[in-house]
């Protein structure tokens, strides 16, 4: 019985992997959303900005941003501005959707937000698009309905 539960375990885990996104479509993901972030705030982004919100070297950053360039995400020019592309800004917006949605969804549950937050940007980009509708659409049911959140709040 055991040993059938452990197989069973075993080959959820490997299909989980083998439609995850490889590690470097979630780092692109981070460097498009702080790219994003950073435009908003300052009204540009710079490489320093950048290495001092991803904790990596201005040179990582540079062959990063070489990369979404060359996939279409951002327009880079070595000491010019950098501008997110249509194909950019969707990607940098629904990670930032989907962040909100885990953040609101950990703080209903009670976990602070310093915890909340650092679990949603882990998070963030491994969910499926419908486990964050269903989310969504589930904070929503638990604001429309205070008696049951306030049941939930007092347990």
């Amino acid at each position: 019985m055991t040993l059938k539960k452990n197989t069973k375990r075993l080959e959820s885990i490997k299909a989980a992997h083998q439609s995850e996104k490889t590690d470097f479509s979630t780092r692109m993901e981070d460097y498009l959303e702080i790219i994003s972030e950073l435009v908003e705030l300052k009204g540009y982004a710079t490489t320093l900005d950048i290495s001092r919100y991803m904790h990596v070297s201005a040179p990582s950053v540079t062959k990063m941003l070489q990369r979404l360039d060359e996939n279409g995400f951002l327009e880079y020019e070595k000491y010019h501005g950098i501008n997110l592309t249509q194909k950019g800004n969707q990607i940098a917006d629904t990670i930032r959707q989907k962040h909100g949605i885990v953040l609101e969804f950990f703080e209903i549950l009670g976990v602070g937000f310093e915890t909340a937050n650092r679990d949603a940007e882990g998070i963030e980009h491994h969910l499926n698009p419908k486990t964050i509708k269903q989310l969504r659409k589930f904070i929503t049911f638990l604001k429309s309905n205070p008696k049951i959140l306030d049941n939930f709040k007092n347990l």
